[in-house]
């Protein structure tokens, strides 16, 4: 049984979340500030938590940052401010879904399905790729790290798996609308610049190999290495 954890501090929202999530055969527990969900997670494991932003003690972003100090456990975030700051601000820190509130709880249910079987299926698909290597860019998909001439770097989970899912199309045309819901895992209702954002900052950890990621203007991208034959 796949295990959640709700933290928020209106005690409303996590009764309900925990009432539609136990609807969907989860195992829920709950913390009510960030600071508890920090220790929850150093001494628990779970499959996925849902994190509101603003809470006392320690918000939401914080408490995300200090878990992935010790753990990689994918987040769904809940706030309710919806601006496009908050949003990229959590997609660079590694969240995997933003939900502004009001929300509908059986549109969070639906995220977080995407969420945990993305995740539980990823070691399957991964293990057809296990290393891929262009030039001096290397990704080792059996460790989850990413090699630039040597050098390992830190992506992200979302950074990392839109370079991961562009290698593996390479050569192929992907929109944005594609990529979204192919690596997002759900339609966006055309907010493509989720999209537009986490290519730049990919482009930037690659450094010079930054080119390998080619625009296609009016579509989106496709991956591809100068020189060689498709």
């Amino acid at each position: 049984m796949k295990r959640i954890l709700v933290v928020d501090d209106e005690k409303n929202i996590r009764e309900v979340l925990r009432e539609y999530a136990e609807f969907e055969g989860y195992a829920v527990e709950e913390a009510e500030d960030g600071m508890q969900a920090i220790n929850l997670c150093k001494e628990r494991d779970y499959d996925l938590i849902i994190m509101d932003v603003m809470m006392p003690k320690i918000d939401g972003f914080t408490a995300c940052k200090e878990i992935r100090k010790v753990k990689r456990i994918p987040v769904l975030m809940l706030s309710a401010r919806g601006e496009e700051y908050d949003k990229l601000f959590g997609f660079e820190m590694g969240i995997d879904d933003y939900v502004v509130k009001p929300f509908s709880p059986k549109e969070v249910m639906a995220r977080v399905r995407v969420i945990i079987n993305r995740n539980s299926s990823g070691s399957a698909r991964e293990e057809a790729y296990p290393k891929m290597q262009y030039d001096g860019l290397l990704i080792d998909t059996a460790a989850h790290n990413i090699f630039i001439d040597g050098q390992k770097i830190d992506f992200t989970p979302k950074e990392y798996d839109l370079l991961v899912y562009l290698v593996k199309n390479e050569g192929i045309a992907l929109s944005r609308e594609k990529l979204l819901s192919d690596v997002w895992g759900y339609d966006y209702y055309g907010d493509d610049r989720t999209v537009d954002t986490h290519i730049k900052m990919l482009r930037g950890h690659l450094g010079k190999y930054r080119d390998y990621i080619v625009t296609l203007r009016g579509l989106g991208y496709k991956f591809e290495v100068p020189g060689k034959e498709q």
